[in-house]
């Protein structure tokens, strides 16, 4: 997707990294570069707002849910390990120390 015109930073870059603008995992520089594409592309403009939206909707619906405490410890132990570049466990990820996954396979 792009307007057709020159930008500072490229649409594919903008667009490839929309998600990190949107949840401000990115440098405060970077969302800068992001906000000025957005007032000049129009295009970009329309995904960013559709993709707010979308990410608005899914946490309206689905912000209520309870996470059991162990998958959440789970979860952030392999977000750990990942970050520290070490190997993360081929197991999947059970709550309640059943495997739900492996049985939704067979």
């Amino acid at each position: 997707m792009s307007c057709g015109e020159p930008h500072e930073t490229d649409c594919s870059e903008v667009l490839d990294h929309l998600y990190e603008f949107l949840d401000r995992e990115m440098p405060e520089g970077d969302c800068t570069k992001f906000e000025v594409h957005f007032e000049e592309c129009s295009p970009c403009l329309e995904k960013y707002g559709l993709e707010q939206a979308v990410k608005k909707l899914v946490k309206r619906c689905c912000g209520q849910d309870e996470v059991p405490t162990d998958l959440r410890s789970k979860v952030m132990g392999r977000i750990d390990l990942i970050r520290a570049g070490e190997a993360v466990p081929e197991q999947d990820i059970t709550l309640g120390g059943t495997d739900q996954a492996a049985t939704a396979r067979e």
